[in-house]
């Protein structure tokens, strides 16, 4: 079972996404609760995934993901927001948050971007992407460190840089190179560390903006 943290502020979206997810037969809702709890709820019940309110009045959702990534093993944390263009999720982008959905998202799509999360995947929400990341990238000058950094990562590493910047999990990645999924975990952690990133998603970012995704890589 993949164990989920609700945190918002507001009572009614918290009992929605609890009452989908709850509908999965493989996700489990361990907690729903607002920020001022968040933190304290994480460690108490230890969950796999956290979805988190970018905005709220009793606590900034920003604090919150900074307090839960600085504990030791952080669940994974992605940031529930009501805005495709919130200024807040570039901010979130460079903190560490594992993915962005929209609340609007389709029940059948929150239940599967949650096990994307669990599989160690990219989830973002699509107006997201479109929206929010691309204007990320747009506004971010291309930096030379950038290429210096993928420049560093084999012929392998790159590949699977390209599919890890595509959402897929490790194990689609494995699939899809026909590697076994223990040694593209591997290959993550390489490329992590010799990018200098977090987590997934500030890798796909960064591959994006030193240009290894616009050379038609062979995905």
């Amino acid at each position: 079972m993949i164990r989920v943290l609700i945190v918002d502020d507001e009572a009614l979206i918290r009992s929605g996404i609890e009452l989908i997810l709850n509908a999965a037969p493989d996700i489990e809702v361990v907690g729903a609760v607002t920020g001022a709890r968040a933190v304290a709820e994480a460690e108490r019940l230890q969950p796999d995934i956290v979805l988190l309110d970018i905005r709220m009045p009793d606590v900034d959702g920003l604090t919150v993901l900074d307090r839960m990534l600085s504990k030791p093993s952080p669940p994974v944390v992605a940031m529930l927001t009501t805005f495709d263009n919130d200024e807040y999720v570039t901010a979130a982008l460079h903190r560490g948050a594992a993915g962005f959905l929209l609340k609007d998202t389709s029940p059948d799509h929150l239940a599967l971007q949650v096990r994307t999360l669990a599989a160690h995947g990219v989830a973002l929400s699509p107006r997201v992407t479109s929206t929010v990341v691309n204007g990320y990238l747009a506004s971010t000058r291309r930096e030379p460190a950038d290429t210096v950094l993928i420049d560093t990562l084999t012929d392998r590493e790159r590949a699977v840089l390209v599919h890890l910047a595509d959402g897929l999990s490790n194990a689609d990645i494995a699939a899809r190179l026909y590697l076994g999924v223990g040694t593209v975990k591997d290959h993550v952690s390489a490329i992590l560390a010799k990018l200098q990133v977090a987590n997934r998603v500030q890798a796909a970012l960064l591959a994006e903006r030193g240009g290894l995704l616009d050379k038609g890589e062979q995905r």
